[in-house]
């Protein structure tokens, strides 16, 4: 693969993974599967950082913004879900499925895609609590807050279980050869995604959203 190739799948996102881009700038062959996945995870680091703030104003008594609700859940499903996850569970998970994993990291596959269902119904319980304050309903305020919340708790445990366990793990399941292929496949994934996109729209509920 080449470097031009892969420079493609971290567009818009050359921060501040630097061990990633290190080896991606040295060595484009030492490039695994799992680095443009960690990456996104910093950046999904970021908004789940601007929702912490946003929920810690809402428990001190502050009025929910329906406008930033909308602008996390839909980075939530389509850049932490549909982007990221799917990578994760169409090509990197589909894969290793038919490998013999050691019992451990087959359990702990297995959490993860039952924790990106769970991070699916619960973004939709918060989209429901928020229309649910719009139209004044009462306890809406208070399910907000749950909601958020838990996306809060969830998201930096599911991605250091990742980050720590399950892909450093699951490399030693592939060769080269299939290695360099998943990388293609990601790359041909995130044809769909507009990677700077979702960057922009971090950085702009980060300035909006202290």
């Amino acid at each position: 693969m080449k470097i031009e190739t892969i420079k493609c799948i971290f567009s818009g996102l050359a921060y501040p993974y630097i061990p990633v881009l290190t080896i991606v700038n040295r060595r484009c062959d030492m490039v695994k599967p799992v680095g443009p996945l960690m990456i996104e995870h910093r950046l999904i680091e970021r908004m789940i950082s601007v929702m912490d703030n946003e929920m810690k104003r809402l428990e001190k008594g502050g009025e929910p913004d329906p406008a930033f609700i909308e602008t996390a859940v839909g980075f939530i499903r389509n850049y932490a879900d549909r982007c990221h996850h799917g990578k994760e569970e169409d090509i990197l998970f589909r894969d290793l499925k038919s490998v013999d994993m050691r019992e451990h990291d087959d359990k702990v596959m297995k959490e993860l895609i039952v924790e990106h269902e769970w991070a699916r119904d619960t973004t939709g319980k918060l989209v429901k609590a928020k229309e649910d304050y719009v139209r004044g309903v009462d306890g809406a305020v208070d399910r907000i807050i749950k909601m958020m919340g838990e996306l809060v708790t969830f998201y930096p445990q599911h991605i250091e279980k990742e980050d720590k366990d399950f892909f450093p793990a699951s490399m030693q399941y592939l060769d080269e050869q299939e290695e360099q292929e998943m990388l293609e496949e990601e790359y041909e994934f995130d044809k769909n995604f507009i990677h700077v996109l979702y960057k922009d729209i971090v950085e702009d509920a980060e300035n909006r959203f202290k």
